[in-house]
């Protein structure tokens, strides 16, 4: 079907696809570029890979001779540069073509490396904030050649035309915009300041701004005076380490624990990784500052660097990174991965050399760091044989390090779960036994690894019979005495497949030990699902079964005052109510989440034995 008017395309034809520019600047404003600011670091993106096109024509001018100059006054935007600049065949080939870059071109195909931008779509971004691109353009690399002017319209239009050199004296481009009445937010002279000085203070080449005033915003006012503070000479290694310090938390607002220096001359890779002073949350990754040849790419790189490193955050300037199309992130690939693991072994040296040089500085960074510390020691060995031992753990003798609770036993039993540990905490400690809590993150793999730094020590996981076999029985006599007791308690407790033991341990003030574990937990409810699930024969072998699963024990301590009263209750009913309090208040004690049935059990006792006492005072 054809529209009125039109001929038919024969067969087989190939065709052009058509673009709704407005359609495609909309898509770019709403999924690749994360805010309209980023048209002023394209316009001086493609300023500064011109410049750097026309130093490879005139590599013997000085160093200062080609820059970059802003201006805005609030009616206009304007980037002037000195570089390369477009012939008229230029302007045709790489201003009214989509996604086509001028350095993308023969000619300079061999130096694409040198450039910021790759992609050629950078002008539209200009759409963001103005309804129409004027650029005025001289070429550097024809003699005596004209100068050129694109006006490109929001609507996909555009006109060009040829104009005496006189237009344009020098060769170099200008690129003026008139904003949109809505995007003064973007365009105003101090927000441009702003985004200049924000996307281009380590760039190499000369920029400046200029807001038509004659202020502090006024011609030749620089948005680059110094080059990156890794890159300026000083006095003394500690006027330098102050220098790079205060230039991270200019940059990042906190002032750095430590900065460590980041050079990789493969990749010309320059910066700094500053340490943060405060413990960083479990799983919390900071993004990292990343500029490419000096422009500012992102401020939430977290690619940069591998997971554990969440205690620094780097400002880098790299020469061989590539950006993505956006240029708002890195592209991931093998020099982005080689760049990450060198990275991560410059951080692993500066944690050696603090470790052998600076124990005040390792001290604080642990205090604040022990988990990114431990992650890092899992995997790696060097780390873990200069750290383990000064790593904090939570241990039956409080927070301490593996080192020290090393010396005072020697055999260190670890909990598979926090839960565990705070069951067992206090009446191990009343027993001599040296318990770490294993239930953090790679405590429990790390405690393991204790005997390859210390020989001498023994490691072992904690299981309920360990514990037990330190808890001292009662006489045969007292254990007859509460014969009849047990019996109505295991009775009342066996819906939680809870058996019920008599033994004497200290603290005196603890009535109750639950011993209990989540796999035993949970072999126990999945035997339960499947035997309700199956019924009948198949029901009765697997009930069969369930019998041999792992029982939770509540130990009662003959000891405490209270169980010593309970023991001798002869009310079948008041001595159920009681092992079930004993029960609920052993569990809450445990701190691990409480399933329904104990949490109604928990009320029904304390209602219960609260209704005995008022029977028993009326």
């Amino acid at each position: 079907m054809t529209l009125p008017g039109t001929a038919p395309n024969p067969p087989g034809t190939d065709r052009a696809f058509q673009v709704d520019l407005r359609g495609l600047v909309d898509l770019l404003s709403h999924h690749l570029y994360s805010s309209p600011r980023v048209y002023l670091r394209e316009l001086m993106q493609n300023a500064v890979d011109a410049l750097t096109a026309r130093r490879t024509l005139e590599p013997a001018a000085p160093a200062d001779a080609f820059g970059v100059r802003l201006y805005a006054d609030g009616s206009v935007v304007r980037v002037e540069d000195d570089g390369v600049g477009l012939t008229e065949a230029d302007v045709h080939s790489f201003l009214a073509t989509i996604g086509r870059s001028s350095k993308r071109a023969d000619r300079i195909a061999e130096q694409r490396g040198d450039f910021i931008g790759q992609f050629g779509i950078g002008l539209l971004s200009c759409f963001l904030v103005a309804d129409e691109i004027h650029v005025l353009s001289r070429s550097a690399r024809t003699p005596d050649a004209p100068a050129v002017e694109w006006r490109g319209r929001g609507d996909g239009s555009y006109t060009v035309r040829t104009l005496p050199a006189s237009a344009r004296p020098r060769p170099g481009t200008t690129v003026t915009l008139t904003p949109r009445a809505d995007a003064g937010e973007w365009t105003r002279p101090a927000q441009v300041h702003a985004l200049a000085r924000h996307f281009g203070s380590l760039l190499r080449h000369p920029v400046t701004f200029d807001d038509g005033t004659g202020g502090t915003g006024g011609p030749g006012t620089s948005v680059n005076p110094e080059p990156a503070p890794w890159a300026r000479t000083y006095p003394t290694p500690g006027s330098r380490s102050r220098a790079l310090a205060a230039y991270g938390e200019e940059v990042f607002g906190f002032k750095p624990l430590d900065t460590i220096e980041l050079d990789l001359p493969a990749v010309g890779l320059k910066g700094i990784a500053c340490v943060l002073p405060e413990t960083v949350p479990a799983g919390r990754r900071h993004g990292h500052r990343v500029h490419v040849k000096g422009m500012l790419l992102s401020e939430q790189a977290e690619e940069i660097l591998p997971e554990w490193a969440f205690f620094v955050r780097c400002v880098v300037d790299a020469e061989s990174l590539r950006p993505t199309a956006s240029r708002e992130s890195l592209y991931e690939d093998d020099t982005l991965a080689a760049v990450r693991d060198a990275l991560a072994e410059r951080l692993r040296a500066w944690i050696a050399r603090a470790a052998a040089s600076d124990p005040d500085l390792l001290g604080r960074f642990l205090q604040a760091h022990h988990l990114a510390v431990k992650s890092l020691a899992v995997h790696d060995d060097e780390i873990l044989r200069m750290l383990l031992p000064w790593l904090p753990f939570e241990t039956t003798d409080g927070h301490t390090t593996l080192d020290e609770f090393a010396r005072t036993h020697r055999t260190v039993l670890v909990t598979s779960s926090v839960e565990e540990f705070r069951q067992v905490a206090a009446i191990a400690s009343a027993a001599g036994l040296g318990v770490v809590n294993g239930g953090y993150t790679y405590d429990r793999e790390l405690v393991h690894r204790l005997p390859e730094i210390r020989p001498e020590a023994t490691v072992a996981d904690l299981d309920p019979a360990t514990l037990t076999a330190h808890l001292d029985p009662v006489d045969r006599e007292t254990e007859l005495a509460a014969a009849a007791y047990l019996a109505q308690a295991r009775d009342a407790l066996a819906v939680f497949d809870c058996d019920v033991a008599l033994r004497t341990f200290h603290p005196a003030s603890a009535p109750a030990l639950l011993v209990d574990s989540r796999e035993a937990r949970h072999e126990r409810t999945r035997s339960q699902l499947a035997r309700e699930q199956e019924g009948g024969l198949w029901g009765d072998i697997l009930g069969a079964l369930r019998q041999e699963a792992p029982r939770a024990q509540l130990i009662l301590n003959q000891l405490n005052p209270l169980v010593r009263t309970a023991v001798t209750i002869d009310e079948p009913e008041l001595a159920r109510t009681s092992a079930e309090a004993l029960y609920g208040q052993a569990a809450m004690l445990s701190r691990r989440p409480l399933r329904p049935a104990e949490s109604s059990l928990i009320n029904r006792s304390f209602l219960d034995l609260l209704a005995h006492a008022l029977r028993k005072d009326s």
